[in-house]
């Protein structure tokens, strides 16, 4: 049934169509935490692959944005939880394609990346719409503060059960095992959904708005957009190539798992801190204190790749993203927010924001595999990680007009207190 009216101001409160939102959200990450940290290895070990991998992602990243493209007519016909679902269940669809072929998906992999990127377009396509709809400027900082906590338990948690299985089972009898609870949770997270209620949307779904957007002057969402681009090259070449280093470096499912149990300790406090204290008036410096820290601990890596420094680029990095994700998401959210119009094409922001994130991962993804392609020495890649990496820095110098500068509002509000003294 549709919501006509739009909900009451949250005064920083969390209702339950929030909360409920958290665990659907929880739900998801859990199942692809559990597998998905050990996805890129299982694929690895099967191939020895480099490329191959690249490819997988690529296609995956392509899917997912035509997806969002696609899909949002669906979103804007009030279809919301339909198209979440749909996500849910073709995830339950892709590791169940993975149990199926086992071992012998290597020649699937075009498959596999089309079923994964249309699942992920699905699922995050109306999460965010319907997270824009339940959250409002006064709360959206806490909410992703503990989307974070609850993102960071998950990757604390099920990665190192499901490395501790792999690891005591043998040959793929641990892969199975993980793949098959993936699916199971997954289904629960369709359950979930029919608990939200679908509020309705206005207008016709306007396909052209991400072209129309880039031609329009002096609008807040080109520097958006730069910014978001950005970021997904680095999301892209990171989320490939971390857990697969750490694996490669130790040979183990279950030291992949200790370390993803420390980086998400970590990350836990993180979030559980930024989203508590940080203040919107502060979210550029946080941004960049954030950025700062992600781009310096890559630069050990040209020092050697050992199993110490991926742990202590972990920790820092887990420490540091909330100061960076944490204001990066919340502004634009609330730029969608801004004004009526905005908000009745909420929609298709979304659209244009996950649209501009996965250009940025294709390109990262195509910089990976034409790197791989020419050069695997390890100088060569750890410049890639280096240039890739360096991104969250470009997102703020993109933001830092939208976000604001606390600096400079101090100053002016200290002068002012000087002169009324």
């Amino acid at each position: 049934m549709l919501e006509h009216h739009p909900p009451a101001p949250s005064h920083g409160r969390l209702d339950g169509q929030t909360r409920l939102l958290l665990v659907v959200n929880g739900l998801f990450i859990t199942a692809g935490a559990l597998s998905g940290t050990f996805l890129g290895v299982y694929i690895w070990k099967a191939s020895k692959n480099f490329a191959l991998l690249g490819w997988f992602t690529l296609i995956a990243h392509v899917c997912m944005a035509l997806t969002f493209w696609i899909g949002g007519y669906a979103v804007k016909r009030g279809r919301k939880r339909l198209v979440l679902r749909l996500g849910i269940g073709a995830s339950a669809v892709f590791y169940a394609l993975v149990l199926l072929l086992g071992t012998r998906c290597i020649p699937y992999i075009w498959l596999l990346g089309i079923v994964q990127g249309t699942a992920n377009g699905l699922f995050w396509l109306a999460f965010n719409v319907i997270y824009f709809e339940v959250t409002d400027a006064d709360n959206r900082d806490r909410y992703n503060g503990l989307a974070g906590v609850i993102g960071a338990l998950a990757g604390m948690i099920a990665p190192w059960c499901s490395g501790f299985l792999i690891s005591r089972m043998p040959a793929e009898q641990g892969y199975r095992i993980i793949f098959m609870i993936s699916l199971g949770i997954f289904v629960v997270g369709v359950l979930a959904t029919f608990l939200l209620r679908n509020r309705r949307t206005e207008g016709e779904y306007e396909w052209g708005l991400p072209v129309r957007i880039w031609r329009l002057p002096h609008t807040p969402w080109r520097p958006v957009l730069g910014a978001l681009i950005v970021q997904g090259v680095r999301e892209s070449v990171f989320g490939l190539m971390i857990s697969l280093l750490v694996y490669i470096q130790t040979g183990s499912e279950l030291r992949l798992g200790n370390y993803t149990l420390i980086s998400s300790a970590v990350s836990f406090v993180g979030f559980f801190a930024v989203g508590r204290w940080l203040k919107p008036s502060w979210r550029s410096a946080g941004m960049l204190a954030g950025a700062a820290a992600m781009t310096a601990v890559i630069v050990p890596f040209f020092f050697g790749i050992r199993y110490s420094t991926m742990l202590v680029f972990g920790v820092v990095t887990s420490l540091s993203f909330p100061l960076y994700a944490i204001p990066m998401t919340s502004t634009v959210f609330d730029l969608i927010g801004k004004n009526e119009s905005s908000a009745r094409q909420r929609v298709e922001y979304v659209v244009v924001r996950e649209l501009a994130l996965n250009a940025g991962r294709i390109a990262g993804m195509a910089a990976f595999i034409a790197t791989v392609h020419f050069s695997r020495a390890p100088l060569v890649l750890n410049v890639l990680m280096l240039v890739t990496g360096s991104a969250p820095l470009f997102s703020w110098m993109f933001m830092r007009g939208t976000l604001g500068n606390p600096f400079k509002k101090w100053a002016a509000s200290k002068t002012m207190r000087l002169r009324n003294s």
